[in-house]
């Protein structure tokens, strides 16, 4: 039986909190919240239309250098718009990864589409580039229309990867082999706020990307979300349909289409322009603390997991591997009983009720990464 007494010493320790309740990521309000929140009080613009959510959109497009971006309600909200403008239609099939918040399976139900769940790879944590080449080779096949699964001759109409805790995936590696079989990809990039991938920000790798910003990302509006893309047509029409669909004019309510009430209100925006004036501050907190994390678990018989190669990662939350399920759990057990806020993995989306009958490839790494992996407090340090 190992004793974690002296792991959850330090563990403390690195985080800056020797007693108490330390938890997995709580959001730091050290700039401007409060009086950008103020402000957008002050004015009586406090839904979806108000400067700061201009400023909010002008910020990201500034941060990920992407030529359009469109505030959401949420993550979810934003990555099922995201693949409708890419072209999914109910029926369709969508492949992402089995190993992913439930939110990415969901936005594809949303989106009437049904997803195909992938392994990923050990190292990125995101969808492997060489499962999803094994799964069209053998089970799609090229048609005048884009990709077809073989067996049912349903469309194979959007590739979702996801960055899985901030790590990029090898982006570049799907874009090539969904460009050979016609298939667009969409990146989830909820978790990747300030990740690089080769230099550039993920997000902008795809033909959209999408961003989280729940209480516990990096950045945090309350809740909310975002779609960029450097497509000028797709902008507009992202902004257009998560807006009710609604002309501009100056008394008249005109709809062109049946759409969503998925734009961002502006108060939640407010407090998100100040958190993104602190994205870099926030980025360096948080790799000093993954850097000091990989010194301590290099003196223990567990593996932390640290950025793939070509990547700067946001490392959003630190994650280490037991070495089997058993230590996992008991390690889940100290941790939290001793007031440390730990948690495993999410359940891999192909074992969930709601998506336990969608077609699925193998999945050895996900299964794996299921069972041992543990998410660590790794939040902004104070102090």
């Amino acid at each position: 039986m190992n004793d974690f007494t002296n792991l959850l010493v330090e563990i403390r320790h690195l985080n800056n909190c020797p007693e108490g309740f330390l938890p997995l990521h709580a959001p730091v309000f050290s700039g401007q919240e409060r009086e950008y929140v103020l402000d957008a009080i002050d004015s009586t613009y406090v839904s979806s239309v108000g400067a700061y959510v201009d400023r909010f959109e002008a910020m990201l497009r500034d941060i990920t250098g992407a030529g359009w971006a469109v505030a959401c309600v949420n993550g979810t909200a934003a990555l099922q718009v995201a693949l409708v403008l890419a072209g999914v239609k109910p029926g369709d099939l969508v492949i992402t990864q089995a190993l992913s918040f439930v939110a990415t399976a969901n936005a594809i139900r949303h989106a009437g589409a049904e997803p195909v769940f992938l392994d990923v790879e050990v190292d990125t944590l995101g969808l492997a580039p060489s499962a999803l080449r094994t799964f069209l080779e053998n089970s799609a096949e090229k048609k005048a229309d884009g990709c077809r699964h073989r067996d049912s001759g349903r469309r194979i109409a959007a590739c979702v990867p996801m960055h899985t805790f901030g790590f990029p995936c090898r982006v570049d590696e799907l874009i090539a082999i969904c460009q050979e079989w016609s298939i667009p990809l969409v990146e989830d990039a909820a978790e990747a706020l300030g990740s690089l991938y080769k230099g550039r920000p993920c997000g902008r790798f795809g033909r959209l990307g999408t961003f989280s910003f729940n209480g516990n990302k990096v950045v945090t509006t309350g809740g909310g979300g975002a779609i960029i893309t450097d497509d000028e047509e797709l902008g507009v029409r992202a902004k257009h349909v998560t807006t009710t669909a609604k002309r501009p004019h100056r008394w008249e309510f005109y709809h062109d289409e049946v759409a969503w009430n998925f734009r961002l209100p502006n108060l939640n925006a407010a407090l998100g322009c100040a958190q993104l004036e602190r994205l870099d501050d926030f980025v360096a907190c948080k790799r000093d603390l993954a850097a000091r994390y990989q010194r301590l678990f290099a003196e223990t018989p567990w593996c932390f997991l640290v950025e793939p190669a070509n990547s700067r990662a946001l490392y959003w939350l630190c994650a280490v591997l037991f070495r089997d399920r058993t230590e996992r759990d008991a390690f889940l057990v100290a941790s939290n009983d001793a007031g440390i806020m730990t948690r495993p993995v999410w359940e891999p989306l192909s074992t969930l009720p709601g998506f336990a009958e969608c077609l699925r490839g193998d999945l050895p790494v996900t299964l794996d990464i299921a069972d041992r992996l543990v998410n660590l407090p790794s939040g902004v340090r104070p102090g």
